[in-house]
Parts: structure tokens; C-alpha cells; sequence
């Protein structure tokens, strides 16, 4: 039969039976010194009985020590055991707790990732709109040069032909002039 003790009662009992061991080792010491004390006839027989109880007590002492030894070792594994499970799940809590803070750090990147896209969005369709807006303004610009030049075209001409102005001074005709230098000026910049 095998008595199943925890580490604890393990350490009790073997500390009890190293002092009962202890005890019977101090009694038969007594026991000698009196069996050495009485009549020969007796004291030989006494003798012979104690030498075979110091023998079993030797056994015993040798039994005790190889299985406190073998439970030394199992508490010290049972021990190590214990404690590098305490680290393994201080170590998978920290690092549970990590990865939780990773994964709110990575949610929080991915907010402000959709956030940049849809910022991006609004801004590309801001960025076309303007860009429509211009080249509208453009083709206005560029058909009011046209028409512009038209009409300074037809007078000009009829000058060049005839030598008069129809009716237009020179002040009329310079600032004609001046109206179609800034119309290049525009196209020029378009």
C-alpha cells in the first residue's frame, strides 16, 4: 500500500521518522551501556540482541536517508515545477497583456488609416472639382479672347486699308492695344 502525501506532509512525516530514528538510536546506546553493566552470562545475550537492533537501525537510517533524498529531489523538482509555472503564467499574462495592447494600438492605426483615406477621398474630389471649375474659367477666357480679337481685328484691318480709324481716336485704339496685351498675358498663363 503507498500512502499519497502532499509535498508538505511529505516534509512532516520524514522529519517524524527521522526523530523517532533518532530516539531508538539514543536508546539503544542506553540499552548498551547497560547490557555492558550486568553479569556476563546475561550481558552476551543482550549483547547479541543489540548488535542486531543497531543493524536494523542501520538499515532504517540508510532507508530514510535514500527516501528523504529522493523526496528532497521531487520537492526541489516539485518546487521548480511550481515556481516556473507561476513564471510561465506571469509570463503568458504580461504577455497577454501585451498583445492586447498591440491589438488596441494596431485598431486604433487602422482608424486612423481609414481616416486618412477618406480625408484623401474628399480631398481628390475637392482637388477635381476646382480643376473643372478652372478649365471652365479657361474656355470662358479663351472665347472672350476670341471675341475680343474679333472685334479689334475688323477695325484694324479697315485702318490699315484705309487709313481711317472709324471713328475710333488713338486714345480708343491704345487701350484696344492694351485689352489685347492682357488677353495674351492670360492665354500665356493657361
Amino acid at each position: 500500500m503507498r500512502f499519497s502525501y502532499e509535498p508538505e506532509q511529505k516534509r512532516q512525516k520524514f522529519s517524524e521518522i527521522k526523530a523517532g530514528l533518532d530516539d531508538a538510536e539514543s536508546l539503544i546506546r542506553k540499552m548498551d551501556l547497560e547490557a555492558r553493566s550486568l553479569q556476563p552470562n546475561v550481558k552476551a545475550v543482550l549483547l547479541a540482541k543489540l548488535r542486531e537492533y543497531k543493524s536494523d537501525l542501520k538499515n532504517l537510517k540508510s532507508e530514510h536517508k535514500r527516501l528523504a533524498s529522493a523526496n528532497s529531489n521531487q520537492a526541489a523538482r516539485d518546487d521548480l515545477l511550481e515556481s516556473g509555472m507561476a513564471d510561465a503564467m506571469s509570463v503568458s499574462a504580461n504577455q497577454r497583456g501585451r498583445l492586447m495592447m498591440s491589438t488596441e494600438r494596431l485598431n486604433e492605426s487602422s482608424d486612423r488609416i481609414k481616416e486618412s483615406r477618406r480625408t484623401i477621398r474628399e480631398t481628390e474630389e475637392l482637388g477635381v472639382s476646382i480643376l473643372q471649375d478652372l478649365h471652365q474659367q479657361r474656355q470662358s477666357l479663351l472665347h472672350a479672347n476670341d471675341t475680343v480679337f474679333l472685334l479689334l481685328k475688323v477695325p484694324y484691318r479697315h485702318h490699315l486699308l484705309t487709313g481711317k480709324f472709324e471713328g475710333k481716336d488713338e486714345k480708343e485704339i491704345n487701350e484696344e492695344r492694351r485689352k489685347k496685351e492682357q488677353v495674351k498675358e492670360i492665354k500665356m498663363l493657361f
